[in-house]
């Protein structure tokens, strides 16, 4: 009998990593774009820029979908946390104008089930179709001891470019434009340690209806991408700045757009939370504040533009089915506290 050992008896399956990358080309080269050189398979992936800008700005980004994961993993819903993944990294690159160009991810886990591994990076090419930008590459490692059976991480990063001449600086805002909010999806992919908290404190009632939605499903809904409706906007309107809301809500997100000296009012009679918030905050007896400096409360994104602007944007975006409402304005800082939401 042979002691001689081999990678796949140490834990690592060659063939699994083989089968996973052919069921995924089909679904990421219908991500492809015209700029993108090559296909799957090489050490770096091509991306050709001659001729689009003139001055090109690359903005990049990269994030996760944080907890998020370990409620896909208990539900064995693997389908839509990639068309997360992306939403959070092509938004942040988003809101400084930038087109999302190109997308890489990172799948680790333990022991690699093709079925799951597939499922995600389905979801992920979901994600660079509905963002316009291609999937030209990623990792998939299989790591033993790692992390405990069926579970496993995901991390991605996008790079995205824009004229130097329209990059989103926030310099343009001023005192009176208006905070336009736009619609999320639901809490998107943050505040699920808390969240997941609510849920195991009230007894994991994920069958829960919610206005003709059951609770897992609202809690499920993937984060919305907003990049083709917001490039058109900026086409059209004078926007002066944009926000993506995301850890740290409400209240932090929009001030980082705003220039020193200037702050915000927000309204909170406008900010109406959807149904799976009211639930959350009932349920966890989350404070209001609590849940401004947490979750979107309902408001995934935010444009910063003047008030004779505010309802051809609305009508705009409402034509690319998002709804949106006046949710506060730009004023003058005048005390340490830069947001107000009352």
């Amino acid at each position: 009998m042979s002691d001689a050992l081999t990678y796949r008896a140490a834990g690592v399956d060659i063939d699994a990593g083989n089968a996973v990358v052919e069921r995924i080309k089909p679904l990421v080269k219908r991500t492809f774009r015209p700029e993108v050189m090559g296909g799957l398979g090489g050490f770096g992936g091509l991306f050709d820029l001659a001729g689009r800008y003139r001055e090109p700005v690359l903005v990049s980004g990269t994030d996760g979908v944080g907890t998020k994961l370990k409620l896909a993993q208990q539900l064995g819903r693997h389908d839509t946390i990639g068309i997360d993944l992306v939403g959070m990294c092509v938004n942040d690159v988003l809101v400084q104008g930038a087109e999302p160009l190109f997308f890489l991810d990172y799948f680790a886990t333990g022991k690699l089930d093709v079925d799951t591994t597939v499922a995600v990076v389905g979801g992920i090419a979901k994600g660079c179709e509905l963002a316009g930008c291609a999937l030209i590459g990623g990792e998939t490692a299989e790591m033993p001891d790692m992390y405990p059976p069926g579970e496993y991480d995901l991390a991605g990063f996008t790079v995205g470019a824009v004229e130097k001449s329209q990059l989103l600086s926030g310099e343009s805002i001023v005192a009176g434009d208006v905070v336009l909010g736009v619609a999320s999806s639901g809490p998107h992919s943050n505040g699920y340690s808390l969240i997941r908290k609510i849920v195991e404190r009230a007894g994991h009632p994920l069958e829960l209806d919610l206005g003709g939605v059951k609770l897992a499903d609202a809690l499920m809904a993937p984060t919305t991408i907003y990049v083709r409706p917001m490039l058109e906007l900026l086409k059209h309107q004078p926007v002066h700045g944009m926000a993506h809301i995301t850890g740290g809500g409400l209240r932090e997100n929009i001030i980082r757009v705003v220039p020193d000296g200037l702050g915000l009012a927000l309204d909170a009679e406008a900010i109406v939370l959807p149904p799976v918030f009211d639930w959350l905050m009932r349920e966890g007896k989350v404070a209001r504040e609590e849940m401004w400096r947490t979750f979107n409360c309902g408001v995934g994104f935010t444009v910063i533009l003047p008030r004779a602007a505010v309802d051809a944007a609305a009508a705009l975006l409402a034509q690319h089915g998002l709804a949106s409402r006046v949710i506060g304005e730009v004023v003058k800082a005048q005390d340490d506290e830069r947001v107000r939401i009352g």
